[in-house]
């Protein structure tokens, strides 16, 4: 299993001549996520090689410009391209309303199958190769943070225990594939884990958008492949960053050694810092294996 991680934009509030505005892409087993579509994203995505045409799910982490701004232009191009695939986006309540607002008073509204879901705390989507839950982090407005674990995530199903317990082939058997627990006539409660084989656990890749230092973040990144949080300020401005609702590189690095990940990214750089190997220098006190994004640097991840 293998996962690439691209960052298209790694500022935060305003673009630089060398950052744009926050988005990143995940792709593996097929799939394509972009998570947050700031300003002058679908640019960068060409420049990375991806096309506006292609299956595609969409994260927005909160409605703050600088993570949605990037959405009615895209959707724009993805009609003046033709675009035939439906296109899924996900993010806080306001976010339907903010799409078709924008889409329709330009006279841009998507020739093509567009859902949006406004999401809540927990599973947000799930399928066999790919599981992406949310918690609510802290910031200035709702802001949710992600995680995507690429790959399988259920043990091997084995048929002939389930039989031996008595449930019968169908939808039970469905429900216990994808790690759901089912009741059988008579009360009895089968838990995926007596039909199951050993937990594959994939890739996980955690992004958190904006946030200052949250628990439930940590809790969320537990164990997780890649870590990739925001660092909008350093510890100079630790004050400031508690004010705002934003992180430092230092709290960035102190949630990566709480949750035990393997790898931090600090993104979300404040235009202030054109040389943000102080952040990184702060970070690494702390966790040592952190680097700060660089536009269109890409990460491979294996399993």
């Amino acid at each position: 299993m293998q996962v690439r991680v691209v960052v298209l934009g790694s500022s935060g509030g305003l673009p630089t001549p060398e950052r744009g505005l926050p988005a990143v892409i995940l792709e593996g087993g097929g799939w394509i996520i972009l998570m947050d579509c700031g300003e002058g994203t679908q640019r960068q995505m060409m420049r990375a090689g991806y096309s506006l045409c292609k299956k595609m799910k969409v994260f927005i982490t909160h409605l703050h410009g600088d993570h949605v701004f990037g959405l009615p232009g895209m959707i724009q191009s993805m009609n003046l391209l033709n675009r035939i695939h439906p296109l899924e986006v996900y993010g806080p309540k306001g976010l339907k309303d903010f799409i078709e607002d924008t889409t329709i008073s330009t006279m841009s509204e998507p020739n093509f199958d567009l859902s949006v879901f406004e999401v809540e705390e927990g599973e947000i989507f799930s399928s066999r190769d790919l599981v992406v839950r949310g918690v609510w982090a802290d910031h200035s407005r709702a802001n949710m943070s992600y995680r995507v674990n690429f790959g399988r995530n259920q043990g091997k199903f084995h048929p002939e225990r389930a039989k031996e317990l008595g449930i019968p082939e169908g939808p039970l058997w469905g429900m216990l594939k994808s790690g759901k627990s089912v009741i059988l006539e008579g009360g009895r409660v089968v838990e995926p884990k007596e039909v199951l084989g050993e937990i594959v656990p994939g890739i996980s890749v955690v992004y958190t958008g904006d946030t200052r230092y949250c628990e439930r973040v940590v809790e969320l990144a537990n164990g997780a492949d890649l870590l990739i949080h925001e660092a909008t300020f350093g510890s100079d401005l630790a004050e400031r960053a508690r004010e705002e609702g934003h992180s430092t590189a230092e709290d960035a690095a102190m949630v990566a050694s709480s949750a035990g990940v393997k790898k931090l990214i600090l993104t979300h750089i404040s235009s202030r810092y054109p040389d943000a190997k102080i952040l990184e220098d702060e970070a690494r006190r702390i966790f040592q294996n952190v680097e700060v994004a660089r536009d269109l640097g890409a990460y491979d991840l294996k399993s």
